[in-house]
């Protein structure tokens, strides 16, 4: 979990009950809120232009917080103040604001004290003290100071689980009523899952996003599980038994992105859903025995809406199959890997098994973004899976060990002749120049005749300016067959297994491979 940001001790006003509140979550030192604004602040003077003397020293800034009324800027063109806009604008405002400060608007006046308490309400735990008292203590008065309706719930584990009935009172809570995102953050791995609660299925009309984590799914709740608006759907080490996974994702007619990580007791996923358009699986969890507690069958028997099918992480013993025809719009695959010799990729009659195909060699025509995770690196694998994949336009590769040295002029002179390489973008994760991979590389650099960026990632040495000019001259980047073709050398930005998906939002991205992460 990122680090928090330290409280600053409030000394603001506690008579009114929207001071109480911003200084009960962390709240500044504002000025008392008073209903008449300061007749300096914008728009809030009886005549002239409403900034009385300050305007002799600097000019105001064109939105003020106080009161409306506008006044006229240095050409003659009418200014709005903050309390110019209509209540509607001030509360998507409010809704967009971390939850801290959004605790904070209500000391500005007593409009703000009604805005915030009729502004659907976002409340993150994780933006509140870190202290599991203090925390209780802060979301109880949030929700008692707040009238409803509620638009996003992120609640802490830890209070799930050091007091169950504390959160059912929460979100029985009117101030989450309509609420459409619930979310369980801050993965404690705790020893004993407890039930998911009841009160959960209150918000089945409303709610559009769940990621539920650390609890059971009985038999009996997932009788219960019917959201007809449920668009995202994430169960983060959650106990649910097969029959009640399939009953939970029929129960969400409109789903469209499904997040399982290191989930229990479900062993087999058949996904047959007209809206799914994302499907992420992550590895499950081992038992003391060192056997998959988890799903380890995926069978795709009808999905014409699916975009994406990942796997966020190395999952052992994964056996996936599409049945022909069944997804004709996939089109982001991976990451598929040879690392775990019983993992297994069925597409139609095509089977890969440790990245070789093994069937028969049918065309999957419809995927255009491949990653790949190869223990040692293989031309040859990799030209078979383009061969599977003709019409990839994106490969994500990374590779642990350099192999042979991959050596094709000979080798593949035949092929080169006759395979069309449609290859517009690669990405090379860990790369450290040596000979195998400059080899892998040059293969693309001077065939691949629609190819427009390769970026080459490694470590420190990408700052070296000497190897930079090696590495370009043993790539033969002057005689790249795309002319436009950008050969990149950068840094790796961040230590994450290829896929970035850590949240079921990030199933929406169009490219989940592409790295996201900011700079350090």
């Amino acid at each position: 979990m990122a680090p928090r940001p330290k409280r600053r001790r409030s000394s603001g006003p506690s008579g009114a009950p929207g001071g109480q509140l911003a200084a009960q979550i962390g709240g500044f030192s504002p000025a008392p809120a008073t209903d008449s604004p300061d007749p300096n602040l914008a728009g809030a003077g009886a005549g002239g232009d409403g900034f009385g003397s300050r305007r002799q020293q600097d000019p105001p800034p064109v939105l003020q917080a106080g009161g409306g009324g506008g006044g006229q800027d240095l050409v003659g063109a009418a200014r709005i103040g903050v309390g110019d806009l209509p209540d509607a604008v001030l509360q998507d405002i409010i809704a967009l604001l971390p939850t801290k400060e959004a605790g904070r608007t209500p000391i500005l006046s007593s409009r703000w004290r009604y805005l915030w308490r009729t502004t659907p309400l976002n409340l993150d735990c994780l933006q509140l003290p870190a202290d599991l008292g203090a925390l209780a203590g802060a979301v109880s008065r949030i929700l008692a100071a707040h009238g409803g309706p509620g638009r996003c719930f992120c609640v802490d584990t830890r209070l799930f689980h050091a007091n169950p009935r504390t959160l059912d009172a929460w979100l029985r809570s009117r101030a989450l009523d309509g609420l459409q995102e619930l979310d369980m953050c801050g993965f404690r791995r705790q020893n004993e899952l407890a039930p998911l609660p009841l009160s959960t299925f209150r918000f089945s009309r409303s709610l559009r996003v769940a990621a539920l984590s650390e609890c059971t799914i009985s038999d009996g709740a997932a009788q219960a599980f019917r959201f007809p608006q449920m668009k995202k759907l994430e169960l983060e080490r959650v106990s649910i038994s097969d029959a009640s996974l399939h009953r939970a994702i029929a129960g969400c007619p409109i789903l469209e992105c499904l997040l399982l990580g290191h989930s229990v007791g479900s062993r087999r996923l058949r996904i047959r859903s007209a809206s799914l358009t994302s499907i992420g699986v992550c590895s499950p969890l081992l038992g003391d025995d060192g056997a998959s507690t988890g799903i380890v069958e995926i069978i795709i028997q009808d999905a014409p809406s699916l975009e994406r099918l990942l796997f966020p992480e190395v999952h052992h013993g994964l056996r996936v199959s599409v049945i022909a025809g069944a997804a004709p719009k996939l089109e982001t695959l991976g990451c598929i890997y040879d690392i775990d010799i019983s993992s297994r990729f069925v597409f139609g009659s095509m089977v890969i098994e440790k990245l070789r195909v093994v069937g028969s060699r049918s065309v999957v025509s419809s995927i255009k973004v491949l990653g790949v995770n190869i223990y040692r690196l293989s031309l040859d694998m990799v030209i078979e899976l383009l061969m599977c994949f003709p019409c990839l336009e994106k490969l994500y590769i990374q590779s642990y060990r350099s192999g042979s040295n991959n050596l094709w002029r000979r080798k593949h002179r035949n092929l080169i002749r006759s395979f069309d390489i449609r290859l517009k973008t690669i990405v090379f994760h860990r790369y450290r120049g040596i000979k195998s991979q400059i080899n892998f590389a040059t293969f693309f650099i001077l065939n691949a005749k629609l190819l427009e960026t390769m970026r080459l990632e490694g470590g420190h040495h990408m700052d070296d300016q000497s190897f930079l000019a090696r590495q370009h001259e043993m790539l033969q980047v002057e005689r790249r067959a795309s002319i436009g073709a950008k050969i990149d050398f950068t840094r790796d930005k961040c230590d994450h297994y290829l896929t970035h998906v850590k949240h079921v939002h990030d199933l929406s991205i169009t490219d989940p491979f592409e790295c996201t992460c900011p700079p350090e």
